[in-house]
């Protein structure tokens, strides 16, 4: 069951616009029978989260109803203007430390195919 509730889990959950904090999560299911342990990486962002342990908090809650394990691999902010189909990823979580912006650009192509995704070190 949680293979299929892992398969379940959208790559991307972002605000639709607007700057604001987010977080680049592993999440697991459990061991299958060959010893292996399926998981996938995902992006999350809300501008109603001030910190980023808050939207981590709310992906944890929403995953263990379907017995799935999470782990925040960082943090950073995106800027999200749908109006010129543009994406900015950049800084870094005081909590958590800098996600893989890279990491996060790639799986935020899977949802905005016809964006333009900007992945930066600079900036808080």
């Amino acid at each position: 069951m949680t293979e299929e509730s892992l398969k379940a889990v959208p790559l991307v959950d972002i605000d639709d616009s607007g700057i604001f904090k987010y977080v680049l999560i592993k999440i697991f299911g459990h061991e299958s029978g060959e010893g292996k342990e399926p998981s996938k990486t995902v992006v999350r962002g809300y501008a109603d989260c001030t910190w980023h342990a808050d939207i981590y908090e709310r992906v944890q809650e929403i995953v263990k109803k379907d017995h799935l394990d999470t782990e925040c691999l960082g943090g950073g902010r995106i800027e999200h203007n749908p109006d010129k189909k543009y994406i900015k990823i950049y800084g870094y979580s005081q909590g958590f430390g800098k996600a893989d912006h890279l990491e996060s650009k790639r799986i935020l192509q899977t949802k905005y195919k016809d964006y333009e995704i900007e992945a930066s070190d600079e900036g808080y």
